[in-house]
């Protein structure tokens, strides 16, 4: 089911200020597919999670779910969040230790005075969807982080929602925990084929989750995109920056072809791909660290020599630091390499992976 969000705003105020945690956001999520959230502690990711599932009430603006709208200003409309057919998966658990698994899964069916038989019918095959069946009389302070995600994930499943939220549901698990959960979440998510909204400040788990990410900053959507997209071909730097890892050198365009663009910069003549700006667009050339080439043909574009100034090995690969200047060129170089610190070398980038950003 579509999401339309229209002009949303919300705004707290606090000591005589006023934070604008939402300032007009725009935003349309397409049925069917998962949806991230991307950005800072403090951007408004939160807040507008809240506000679509109705437990925040925005200043202005509309929101919409399918065909119905659930929020306006304007129209003077608000649905309560109980008809408004969401399911919910929180950063803390919310699990009742009280409670066994059964009962954790059935408690928004009881609340809806569902009949037993069909509580028992549903909750049953929710169990086995999150790979929990056998686990129902189970006491709910007896199950790992991971099954304990996986039963509050069962309970948002169960009363059969069209759209269900995450709020930063990975974040209380361990690192290895977490990458086997995310995996798992996909896997559900793709079967189940409803719309999902996440949020997570966490760039692994929304490229990894996501069909599309909207990065946010300050209130509002900086820039929507597949994962690709947003991470090969951000438009803007804080994008770039946030996304991944990336090297970002202030850059000027000297001349263009039909093809490329050739930028002066710190590191030199720079070699990039062409893209669109307005002339008054201040750039940053933006270089992610596996796309430098450290056997480059005599005959590459864009060869810079630099000497290695650190190297930290963190077992796949030596994370490194080239001086080039005035520039500190972070890179990734293969565990096995003979360089050390001190050692000058040299490496080439290809114009496609040399992309031009605004500031």
């Amino acid at each position: 089911m579509q999401i339309t969000i229209t002009g949303l705003k919300k705004h707290y105020h606090s000591e005589g200020k006023t934070i604008r945690a939402l300032d007009g956001v725009n935003l349309t999520i397409e049925a069917n597919k998962i949806f991230t959230l991307l950005g800072p502690s403090g951007c408004g990711k939160t807040t507008l999670l809240r506000c679509i599932v109705g437990l925040e009430t925005p200043d202005e603006g509309e929101i919409k779910i399918g065909d119905t709208i659930v929020w306006s200003n304007e129209k003077n409309i608000y649905v309560p969040t109980e008809k408004r057919e969401l399911g919910m998966v929180f950063q803390t658990y919310a699990i009742w230790p009280h409670m066994n698994v059964f009962n954790n899964v059935a408690y928004p069916l009881q609340n809806m005075k569902m009949p037993k038989d069909e509580i028992a019918k549903r909750v049953a095959k929710t169990l086995k969807f999150v790979q929990l069946e056998g686990f129902e009389n189970r006491p709910a302070t007896r199950l790992s982080g991971g099954q304990q995600q996986r039963v509050a994930l069962a309970r948002a499943l169960v009363a059969e929602p069209k759209v269900i939220l995450f709020d930063e549901p990975l974040s209380n698990l361990d690192a290895k925990l977490r990458e086997e959960t995310r995996k798992e979440l996909r896997m559900f998510l793709g079967e189940l084929g409803i719309t999902a909204v996440y949020v997570t400040h966490d760039r692994v788990e929304a490229l990894a989750l996501s069909d599309m990410i909207g990065v946010m900053r300050a209130g509002n959507i900086v820039e929507l995109g597949t994962p690709k997209k947003i991470y090969f071909d951000a438009d803007h730097q804080f994008v770039a920056d946030f996304i991944g890892r990336a090297n970002l050198i202030p850059a000027k365009v000297t001349e263009e072809t039909s093809e490329h663009s050739l930028v002066t910069t710190a590191i030199g003549s720079v070699v990039c791909q062409k893209r669109s700006f307005d002339p008054s667009d201040e750039l940053t050339l933006c270089i992610r660290p596996e796309f430098l080439d450290f056997k480059p043909a005599s005959d590459a574009i864009n060869r810079i020599t630099g000497v290695v100034e650190q190297m930290v090995f963190v077992g796949e690969v030596y994370e490194s630091e080239i001086r080039v200047g005035t520039e500190l060129i972070f890179a990734k170089l293969d565990p096995q390499t003979t360089l050390k610190e001190g050692d000058h070398v040299t490496f080439s980038m290809k114009p496609e992976h040399c992309l031009l950003v605004s500031r």
